[in-house]
């Protein structure tokens, strides 16, 4: 099980990089022919845009894989530290389903884009560029759901054990 997860990992890792690469290629070229040759491809902008979602999608699982997502952490400065393990495992198992959820309706989304044969700017059809939204999102949720049950077993053993510390 281990050996998948690191492979997954890596996978997100490497198309991360590779996302970033060829962004940066493709813009540094059409700044070239733009500026200085007065031309460009028309393909490029909509394919950067495009590649820009993809790249925020999978920076977001990235930065959710260790629980490293941006968060506003309003909440625990209201409660005793006893109590703030508990809103991090309420807060990971709100963040889980609400993912989850934007991947159910991104799914409903593609389906509805592949039946209705919609084609993007670039001619690929528009599902295999919008893919990545419930895709992403459903990891982002697992993850997240994952977190939060780990955190509510440290609240399980704390609870049992006093002196072991809380999540």
């Amino acid at each position: 099980m281990r050996s998948w997860i690191t492979r997954i990992h890596r996978a997100e890792d490497a198309l991360l990089v590779a996302l970033l690469a060829v962004t940066i290629v493709l813009a540094c070229t059409q700044i070239v022919l733009r500026n200085f040759f007065d031309s460009g491809f028309v393909w490029i902008d909509p394919l950067l845009r495009i590649m820009v979602l993809w790249l925020g999608l999978i920076g977001a699982t990235v930065a959710s894989r260790n629980d490293k997502h941006i968060r506003i952490d309003l909440l625990s400065r209201f409660f005793e530290r006893n109590t703030d393990g508990m809103v991090q495992v309420i807060v990971a198992q709100i963040s889980a389903w609400t993912c989850l959820l934007v991947a159910w309706y991104g799914m409903n989304w593609i389906r509805l884009d592949y039946v209705d044969g919609v084609a993007s700017i670039i001619g690929i059809p528009a599902w295999i560029l919008e893919v990545i939204v419930p895709l992403s999102f459903a990891l982002i949720g697992l993850r997240y759901f994952i977190i939060s049950l780990c955190g509510l077993g440290l609240l399980i053993r704390h609870f049992n054990d006093p002196d072991e510390p809380a999540a």
